[in-house]
């Protein structure tokens, strides 16, 4: 059985608004607001107390993994640590990152010209039910995800509910402290894109998504929401076309049930970016 699911505003809530669906949400897919007031329904979802929250992004570090032809990768500088003359402990950093790197937002306009930009997106495309399409069982270094792996989700689990986020599990992400593992090669520039080999969604796959009408965004455990192997990048046309955002190199999928979790996306808020560092939880009721 399906929950219902309360549908953000597509104009663009107000934080409040979104807070308050969210909420609503939340506590009829838990079951925790039948004997409560929202405010406790709040409470215990805000809190973990009926259900668990599940961190679904990669820490940018050093080790950040980032598209091979980005040299710099994540950098973090530190202006002050220690204790100040006033006698207080102070520390400060400036920090510089590519906006696609890490768990990181692609709003359309990567892929799609004058579709939203990272700053556009409405909260409608970064907040809804999660959908966890598992092909880590048959996922190769080359796979692309078909329309058949899509239909045999629902087939088993229903259709795909409105407003979905669908995240894509590959088993990629326990590649991650791995980069040569995790991308294909340990090359780096401009020699290393011929050589990249990870899973990822195949153009009709991409394009069926697009078409049911109901998704909001789609993520994957990989670095790109297209295969390694990749030259035309169909998968990213397909879906930034239509204004569905992806999210790359998503962490813990395998935390995830295949319904049931609800997902917060939320990048940094780039004006007129075409990504941006995402940091993506899912709550999972009675977990």
């Amino acid at each position: 059985m399906h929950p219902t699911f309360v549908r953000l505003a597509s104009t663009g809530p107000t934080g409040a608004a979104a807070i308050t669906a969210l909420v609503a949400s939340l506590s009829l897919f838990a079951g925790c607001g039948q004997q409560q007031s929202p405010n406790d329904a709040a409470s215990a979802i805000f809190s973990g107390a009926s259900g668990a929250w599940i961190d679904l992004t990669h820490p940018f570090d050093d080790d950040t993994i980032y598209w091979p032809t980005d040299s710099l990768g994540f950098e973090l500088d530190e202006l002050a640590y220690g204790e100040t003359d006033a006698g207080f402990f102070y520390s400060a950093y400036r920090f510089s990152t590519a906006e696609h790197g890490g768990t990181h937002l692609d709003a359309p306009i990567h892929f799609a010209r004058g579709a939203q930009t990272a700053d556009e997106l409405p909260l409608t495309s970064l907040i809804g039910p999660a959908v966890v399409v598992d092909v880590s069982d048959h996922a190769s270094p080359d796979y692309q995800v078909t329309v058949d792996d899509l239909q045999r989700f629902t087939d088993e689990y229903g259709p795909i509910p409105a407003g979905s986020v669908v995240l894509i599990r590959t088993g990629w992400g326990a590649r991650w402290n791995n980069r040569a593992s995790y991308l294909g090669t340990a090359l780096t520039g401009a020699a290393a894109i011929p050589n990249l080999h990870f899973p990822g969604i195949g153009a009709e796959a991409a394009a069926w998504l697009a078409d049911q009408g109901n998704v909001s965004a789609v993520g994957i455990d990989t670095p790109s929401i297209d295969h390694g192997q990749s030259s035309d990048f169909a998968a990213h046309v397909a879906l930034y076309k239509h204004n569905i955002p992806g999210f790359e190199n998503v962490a813990a999928l395998d935390q995830l049930p295949p319904t049931g979790a609800f997902v917060v996306a939320l990048p940094m808020k780039i004006a007129g970016g075409s990504g941006a560092p995402l940091r993506i939880v899912a709550y999972v009721p009675g977990k």
